[in-house]
């Protein structure tokens, strides 16, 4: 299926409203527990349960938590991972990051130096032949014009580690089913972390969500009922809570299948740092294949990705001692200090969640659990923390009785969207990372052909021993392509080739790693936000598969762009801040961005006004051009009275010939801009603002706060 088939196969999903069920009582059925005792407890009724203690489900509980909003996480693991895993972290996630206590300073300043990962290297062993090299970091990537912060290259484990820690300083608890942390005949009061615990049920009724949760305790298998006015699912790509709300995937499955090795040498990390330094290494040789990712070259720390081919090949064939010998393989030389962490096989899928809420809003799936994505990329952690950050302030306004509960079906109208797109993206992706094995002579489609042969054609009447042996002379056959008789320049057919693998690297058509339109531009075009008109919605656009450049715009369902400005101020220090930091991230709080004029000023009052009647908090931000003033201007003070929550800002130019604050957006400053608690634009007056600004202001709440008139108490759900 083509990228555009992939597209068009959703297109009737996510142009449509999503559909909600309200499920009975009993609807979706309990597994039988014979063997279990069931914990009777008097828990309250949590506001907001979390299935997965990933980075998604930590960063939820922490955004929510900033909130004011409680949350307990599940986890059916009793530690948290130690594999790698992702460990890339794009733009709008650092962004995400700035307004979580330092996250993003820490992760700045504890990953490995850009100079040792900017590249992806091509070779046919790490000591041997160089067969091509990408840097993906350009010199405006450093230049913080479009983010006031750049990617960052840093493990997922280690990622986890933080959210943990910055939990723990919110007043979170990890707690097992052993030991004196044990909650397990205790109410939860929303603050912790339950380790070792899984959700085998759910039971949705009108009131609440009800979720059983299996636990061992001292060897004997028990279960607990947790209840929860909204269930949101951060389980992963297998999420348990998905297949118990019977919400399927559409899409690619089994695209690969692949061995995950986590090891660790200090001698290649060592040589790598000084010969050659690297994010991603492809190697390509006649007696081995594998892409080895390098999460951080000082500490010596890598994972090496195997294509693995069951039922032929079992794990069994990727013992540590066999690892060990694909790995000096891979690099041509046998190292001193290799030791193997973990083996993993992994399966790689391309699909989307037909749903991301149901059960009348009390249901939805976050980051993995709604969608999986091939790594090509990185997509996958940074949509579905993106997701988490999309959804916080939508629950807490709800929980907090100011939006009606229909906005959390907004959550699927906005990100379902990104969530296909970024599949599409990461397919194209993964395929153009094929086109270097493919030009050397071995094209993946056909291996995936010859092994579906001997799967399911005549070599399925083989014995598995003849079939194991079979493959295993194809592939050895294919990887003499690689020979250095055929791959060099001298040889005609060797020389062909690597001209076209040369054409690929120069023409950006290899693997990419940024995507900065596509990070800083994705747009929603429907949900808790006014459009510019009512007028046709448009079709989604079709990823290209290269890197461009990120247009800074202000529609309505777009990121607040960035510009440096600095807070104007009666005293004498003069902070220089990011339009995206006049956004609070502790609070649910609207942003209306303002220019200095009369009816501006007007419309600011109205905005406040309403913000009022709706209990809902707002911001107004006075933008002055740059050059206008140069101090405190009380203006503003007297044109807002007797509101009180204001900013006076004026634009900091990074030259003479920079754009303005309105240009840049593509308005007039005769607009306005109202921004949401996550940064995105909610809605613009962009000509000017006519009529009666009041009823335009509660126009404007009213549709994105999903509520018909300011008296919604009883239509909501309350903590």
């Amino acid at each position: 299926m083509g990228v555009s088939g992939f597209i068009r196969g959703f297109n009737f999903l996510h142009r449509t409203k999503p559909r909600i069920s309200v499920y009975p009582s009993g609807y979706i059925q309990r597994r039988a527990f014979s063997d279990s005792k069931l914990l009777d407890s008097n828990d309250s009724v949590l506001p907001v349960l979390i299935v997965g203690a990933g980075p998604v489900g930590l960063v939820l509980s922490v955004l929510l938590s900033k909130f004011g909003v409680k949350c307990t996480v599940l986890e059916k693991n009793k530690g948290f991972s130690k594999h790698p895993q992702a460990h890339f972290i794009n733009n709008r996630t650092m962004e995400v990051f700035r307004k979580l206590d330092g996250l993003a300073e820490e992760i700045q300043s504890s990953q490995p130096p850009v100079d040792l990962w900017r590249k992806f290297i091509y070779c046919t062993s790490l000591t041997g032949s160089m067969l091509g090299s990408v840097d993906h970091m350009h010199p405006k990537d450093f230049e913080k014009v479009v983010s006031p912060i750049s990617v960052a290259h840093f493990s997922q484990y280690k990622l986890t580690r933080l959210l943990v820690k910055l939990l723990e300083n919110l007043g979170f608890c990890i707690c097992t089913s052993e030991g004196p942390e044990s909650l397990d005949h205790e109410p939860l009061k929303g603050r912790e972390i339950l380790m070792g615990h899984e959700c085998v049920s759910i039971d949705i009724t009108d009131q609440c969500v009800t979720a059983t949760v299996s636990f061992s305790k001292e060897g004997e298998s028990m279960t607990r009922k947790i209840q929860s006015k909204i269930l949101v699912a951060a389980d992963g790509a297998g999420s348990t809570v998905r297949k118990l709300v019977g919400i399927d995937l559409k899409g690619e499955n089994d695209l690969q299948k692949l061995v995950s090795v986590h090891f660790l040498s200090n001698d290649l990390g060592r040589y790598l740092l000084n010969e050659r330094p690297g994010m991603l290494f492809f190697i390509f040789n006649a007696e081995a294949i594998g892409v080895l990712v390098a999460h951080d070259l000082k500490q010596g720390e890598f994972v090496l990705q195997i294509p693995f081919y069951p039922p032929q090949q079992s794990l069994e064939d990727f013992s540590p001692e066999i690892c060990k010998k694909l790995i000096f393989k891979l690099v041509g030389r046998e190292l001193s200090d290799v030791n193997v962490i973990d083996i993993k096989p992994w399966v790689m899928h391309a699909e989307v969640a037909e749903r991301f809420v149901c059960g009348n809003n009390q249901i939805i799936l976050c980051g993995d659990a709604a969608h999986r994505f091939p790594p090509a990329g990185g997509f996958g952690m940074n949509t579905g923390i993106q997701d988490a950050h999309n959804l916080a302030w939508k629950i807490a306004s709800v929980l907090k009785g100011v939006a009606s509960s229909s906005i959390l079906a907004t959550y699927e109208t906005e990100r379902k969207p990104i969530a296909i797109f970024n599949t599409a993206l990461s397919i194209q992706n993964f395929r153009a990372a094929m086109a270097v094995p493919a030009t050397l002579g071995l094209d993946p489609t056909i291996a995936n052909s010859v092994h579906q042969v001997i799967n399911k054609g005549v070599g399925s009447i083989l014995p598995s021993s003849m079939q194991k042996a079979l493959l295993d002379g194809i592939f050895s056959i294919g990887r003499s392509q690689l020979s250095e008789f055929i791959l060099n320049e001298n040889n005609p057919l060797g020389s062909s080739r690597l001209a076209k693998l040369r054409h690929i690297f120069e023409e950006g058509k290899s693997l990419q790693l940024q995507f900065p339109a596509e990070d800083l531009g994705f747009r929603y075009l429907e949900g808790a936000l006014v459009p510019d008109s009512k007028d046709v919605v448009p079709a989604p656009q079709l990823p290209t598969g290269r890197r461009r450049d990120y247009v800074p715009c202000a529609d309505p369902g777009s990121r607040l762009p960035h510009m440096n400005v600095r807070v104007l101020s009666k005293f004498q220090s003069e902070e220089t801040i990011s339009t995206l930091d006049l956004v609070s991230g502790d609070k649910v709080e609207f942003l209306l961005i303002i220019a200095p004029v009369e009816k501006s000023y007007n419309l600011a009052q109205a905005a406040f006004k309403v913000a009022k009647e709706y209990k809902v908090s707002i911001k107004v931000c006075v933008l002055w051009p740059a050059g206008i003033v140069t101090r405190f201007q009380p203006e503003s003070k007297v044109t807002v009275a007797p509101w009180k929550n204001f900013i006076n800002v004026i634009e900091v130019k990074r030259s003479a010939d920079s754009l303005s604050w309105w240009k840049t957006c593509q308005m007039t400053e005769l607009g306005a801009i109202l921004v949401r608690p996550d940064e995105h634009i909610a809605w613009r007056s962009k000509p000017s603002v006519i009529g009666d600004p009041y009823s335009k202001m509660k126009m404007v709440f009213s549709t994105i706060l999903g509520i018909e008139s300011i008296n919604i108490r009883n239509n909501v759900l309350n903590i």
